[in-house]
Parts: C-alpha cells; sequence; structure tokens
C-alpha cells in the first residue's frame, strides 16, 4: 500500500505548492498525531490461540474529533491505514464537517473467521485502543469487512470500561442508536455527486450508460440508486467477475442474485464477462467503488468512460490522472464523491448526542444539501479549472491549516 500513501502526499503537495504554504505547515499536516499499533490475541473456535495487529492512526484533530473507518483486511499495514487517515482528514475538511481524520483496521481475512471469532477479535481490539478513542476525541465506523454489528460489539464492549456510549462509533444498528439511512448514505452520496456534476454540464442523468466496478455496499446502493432515476447500469463486477447487458442490468434482481450465490457471476439478466475488463467498457460514466490504485498508468489511455466518480478511496493513481486528464475526462475525487458516508456518520453522532431521532426523509435531505453545498465549494475553489482533485486538496488544506494556525498557542 505504499503506492497509495504516495499518491495521497503527492496529492497533497502538489496542492501546498500551489497554494503556496509554509514547510512547518506542511509538516504539521502531513504528520499523524498519534499512531496505535496493537497485538491482538484470540481463542479460536477448535481452542487454538491465535494472534492479529490491530492499528489505529489518528492524523489531524485541529477542526474537531477524529473519524474515520475500521476495517477487517488481509492487506491492512501502517502505510494504508496512514494514507486513509490523511484523506479523511481532507474529505471531513472537504465536507464542511466539525471532525479530523482517523483509520483502523486488523491484518486479517475476516471471511477464514467465524462469527464468534470476529466478535472477539473486535473486542480484543477495543481493549487495546479504547483509551484513544471517544465520542468528544476519534469516533470510527464501518469499513472493508466490517459491519454494524462490528459496531454494536465495540459500543459494548467501550461501554464496559466508560460507560453507556453510543455515540463512540457510527453505523451501528438502528436499535443501538444508528441513523436511518446510513447503509446507503455512501451510494446515495455517489448519486448526489453525480448529479451536481450534471445539472452544472446541462445534461439529464436518464438514459447515461454507467458502469460500476465492484457491487459491494457502496457500488450496489450507487447503482440501484442511479437506475431508480433513469440511469443504465451497463456493466458491474465483485471478485467472482463481471456482468454486462447494454439495455441496463436489473439491479434489485441483481442484488438478489448476490444474496443467493455469493456474486454477481452467472446473473441471468446479463452476459459474464472478465471483470478486469469493466474499468474499460463502453460507457458515458464509470465509477470505481471497489479498490484502491485500480486505474493506473497502464489502463487510463482505455478508459471509454467521459465522467468518473470515485466510490472507492484512492482508485486512481497520479499517473492515471495525468492520462485522464489528457483525454479530457472529468474525475470527480474521493475526498468528495464518497463523502456521504461520513456526512450520515455525522448525523448520527450529532443525533447520539442529542439524544433525538431524525427520520431518513431529514437524513436523505440533509444529505443532498451538503453534498450540494460542497459540489459549490469545490467548484468555486477550483474557478473553472477541469482537474476537481487538486481544487479538492486545496480547499482541504485551506480549512485544515486555517483552524491549525487560530489554536497554534
Amino acid at each position: 500500500m505504499a503506492g497509495f500513501l504516495a499518491a495521497t502526499q503527492y496529492n497533497f503537495r502538489r496542492a501546498a505548492k500551489d497554494l503556496q504554504l509554509d514547510e512547518g505547515m506542511i509538516l504539521r499536516l502531513l504528520t499523524p498525531m498519534r499512531e496505535v499499533k496493537t497485538e491482538l490475541t484470540v481463542t479460536r473456535d477448535d481452542g487454538s490461540i491465535a494472534t492479529f495487529v490491530g492499528y489505529r492512526v489518528q492524523h489531524d484533530n485541529a477542526r474537531g474529533p477524529m473519524k474515520g473507518g475500521i476495517r477487517y483486511d488481509a492487506r491492512v499495514d501502517p502505510d494504508e491505514v496512514n494514507a486513509l487517515a490523511a484523506l479523511m482528514t481532507w474529505k471531513t475538511a472537504i465536507m464542511g464537517l466539525p471532525y479530523g481524520g482517523a483509520k483502523g483496521g486488523v491484518n486479517c481475512n475476516p471471511r477464514e473467521l467465524s462469527l464468534a471469532e470476529q466478535q472477539s477479535l473486535t473486542r480484543a481490539f477495543v481493549d487495546g485502543i479504547h483509551d484513544f478513542i471517544g465520542v468528544n476525541v476519534d469516533v470510527p465506523a464501518p469499513d472493508m469487512g466490517t459491519n454494524a454489528q462490528t459496531m454494536a460489539w465495540i459500543v459494548d464492549h467501550y461501554s464496559r470500561y466508560h460507560g453507556w456510549s453510543p455515540g463512540v462509533v457510527t453505523g451501528k444498528p438502528l436499535e443501538l442508536g444508528g441513523s436511518a439511512g446510513r447503509d446507503a448514505a455512501t451510494g446515495r452520496g455517489v448519486m448526489f455527486a453525480l448529479q451536481a456534476y450534471l445539472r452544472d454540464a446541462g445534461e439529464e442523468l436518464a438514459g447515461k450508460r454507467i458502469a460500476v466496478q465492484g457491487f459491494g455496499n457502496v457500488g450496489s446502493w450507487a447503482a440501484r440508486l442511479l437506475a431508480e432515476q433513469g440511469a443504465k447500469i451497463v456493466a458491474t463486477s465483485d471478485i467472482t467477475g463481471g456482468i454486462r447487458n447494454p439495455e441496463g442490468l436489473d439491479c434489485e434482481a441483481l442484488l438478489s442474485h448476490v444474496r443467493q450465490v455469493g456474486g454477481v457471476k452467472g446473473f441471468s439478466g446479463g452476459e459474464d464477462f472478465p471483470g478486469e475488463e469493466l474499468l474499460t467498457s463502453p460507457c458515458e460514466v464509470l465509477i470505481p467503488a471497489a479498490l484502491e490504485s485500480v486505474l493506473t498508468k497502464e489502463n487510463a489511455g482505455e478508459v471509454q468512460a467521459k465522467v468518473i466518480v470515485e466510490g472507492a478511496n484512492g482508485p486512481t493513481t497520479p499517473e492515471a490522472d495525468e492520462i485522464l486528464q489528457q483525454k479530457g475526462v472529468t474525475v470527480i475525487p474521493d475526498c468528495y464523491a464518497n463523502g456521504g458516508g461520513v456526512t450520515v456518520s455525522y448525523f448520527e453522532w450529532a443525533q447520539n448526542i442529542q439524544q433525538y431521532t431524525w427520520g431518513e426523509e431529514r437524513v436523505n435531505e440533509e444529505l443532498r444539501k451538503r453534498m450540494d453545498q460542497s459540489w459549490a465549494d469545490l467548484k468555486q475553489e477550483g474557478a473553472g479549472s477541469a482537474d476537481l482533485r487538486l481544487a479538492a486538496f486545496k480547499l482541504a488544506i485551506k480549512r485544515v491549516a486555517s483552524a491549525t494556525r487560530l489554536r497554534s498557542s
């Protein structure tokens, strides 16, 4: 993941240079506030002992408590967590949320762990980090390999140390203080981001051919919501392969198929094809909603989409960015496009603090307003530039640097 960390720092330095930021401030904004590494010992179902390594990187708290997901994945390492924590600092600033950035993870393969083993692992992780998280300190959320049940275990175990604290995490089950609309939030935010762009461009969403890489939580919600608005989801993919239909996939039927068989492959409403070909599929809009660094200098030149909406974190390398710019492809960057998840997490946190519950209609409407305002801020910062990633980083850095200066003694 060193490449992903390097790409994040490259985008930061490019914007900092444009802003003529002094080296002292650059160093402050690049250096994480705290890095926690903890060994996790778990008793497996067969009685054997297994050990894992957990990480929590807290990047910046100049604008408020830190915020960021916890992922369970075999690729979790310090570089990945550092890059994602920094990206959360910039994302929360772009979205105008009173947060800084953090990220956490455990190096494991959750598919190889039973539910009981996942619970033991989660509780062991809380044992290692509970002194460093809290409602007004650092508020985790679900990420790759974790979900609402994981957050429920965190709330329960953290509360054994600190008293009942539902606001210590977001993305919880509704019964424990979760927010309506949270599951769909990132995918819905992707839709709002695309709608904001098309509105400014004088184009309609209806009839647009869209390819979605990744049919997990973000990709499946984005696909379903966009299809409801009249877009054609012509291709999607996951770890099992790809499925395409030039007339548009039935996303609800596809979701039912995935729940039954565990992947998109073999769906009767489309044609199977190699998943790696999705990024260069014929379409107007491409939504990478799976992994980091999938658009590279090797494949960027073959992209047929005119607009890319980054549902995943860091799907485009700097080299690919340059190629796409030269091709005239508009890239709506991750630090704005997938900001719906953290925004509704903020709404959940606010509801927990207020002990007052919002309805789903209000959540979705507040999310739309926030996405539209952040788009307007982004366009104003870019002043007509086609390089939206540079504009996004400049906007974020201005806001975090200003808060840092105001709080300095």
